[in-house]
């Protein structure tokens, strides 16, 4: 078993420690009620950021963007940002706290408590403990947003027990007839759609995709084929399925809560990738952290 595949099998028990130690705090940094909140992050950390701006606003807390830290950013008088790198040395993220305005409190979401972000920052939610070896991003990401989602007051101690039965079952897709991933959210899933395809990319150098669930019918439903797989997270909209079905793809509906389902798109990522005879621990021209000179 690869790094990648022993790290995505062990979501579940790093999720139950987060819930057990560190809700507390979590929600202490996180929801921030009637504070303006901007949350950062590049790759992997900038569809999470997409995911949570999305949670936290629809849970009343108060306005919530998300933004990639290598791209301009307009500045909107926000009271705090919410920094997320893993390894703590995204020269990127690292530039954009260091370019922020007096006053404006700095939190840091990473797994390295001695890194340059969590130096920058005014407080730290230290997630060493679902840190990883791997370059591919999987458990980290999901750890956050299962905390998140328990500090905004959703209930998800049920969690880690249903991901341990879900990726007990083995996939029901024959991955060695497909070519074509695609990926389909709405809300603050559609940050988990982007998120599985990057997955697809990354560790297997395959065509992947993602798209708001609706937005699939205007225009890129026409690539889909018979060599096609379409996996939408959380509920399906009326017709859809029928919709994408005429095309000859293989759909793939939601029987998990959405990051169960983000963990099992891991899991066939990492499927493809050995079927494609590549090691998802060493993806292509990729290194676990974008250092610049």
């Amino acid at each position: 078993m690869t790094l990648t595949a022993r790290e995505i099998d062990s979501q579940p028990s790093v999720w139950a420690q987060a819930l057990d130690s560190h809700v507390g705090r979590a929600t202490e940094l996180l929801t921030l009620p009637g504070a303006r909140v901007l949350v950062l992050g590049c790759g992997t950390s900038a569809f999470v950021a997409e995911s949570f701006a999305a949670l936290r606003e629809t849970a009343g807390f108060g306005v919530t963007d998300a933004a990639y830290a290598s791209e301009p950013w307009p500045w909107r008088d926000y009271d705090a940002v919410i920094a997320l790198s893993r390894s703590g040395t995204t020269t990127e993220v690292v530039a954009a706290l260091d370019s922020l305005p007096d006053g404006v409190r700095k939190i840091a979401v990473t797994g390295v408590a001695d890194s340059p972000v969590a130096q920058r920052a005014d407080d730290v939610l230290l997630l060493d403990f679902a840190d990883e070896q791997s370059v591919v991003q999987t458990r980290f990401p999901t750890t956050f947003l299962v905390l998140a989602r328990a500090a905004l007051g959703e209930d998800v101690s049920a969690l880690p027990a249903q991901a341990e039965v879900a990726l007990a079952e083995r996939s029901p897709l024959d991955v060695s007839s497909l070519s074509h991933f695609v990926y389909l959210g709405s809300g603050w899933t559609y940050g988990l759609a982007q998120e599985a395809a990057l997955k697809i990319r990354e560790a297997a150098q395959a065509w992947s995709e993602s798209y708001p669930q609706l937005d699939f019918r205007h225009g890129p439903l026409a690539v889909a084929d018979s060599r096609s797989v379409v996996w939408i997270f959380g509920p399906e909209a009326p017709g859809m399925v029928d919709d994408i079905a005429v095309t000859g793809a293989t759909v793939v509906v939601s029987r998990h809560d959405p990051l169960i389902e983000l963990a099992l798109a891991q899991r066939l990522a990492v499927a493809i990738a050995e079927h494609r005879g590549l090691n998802p621990d060493t993806p292509r021209n990729l290194t676990r952290s974008i250092v610049l000179s």
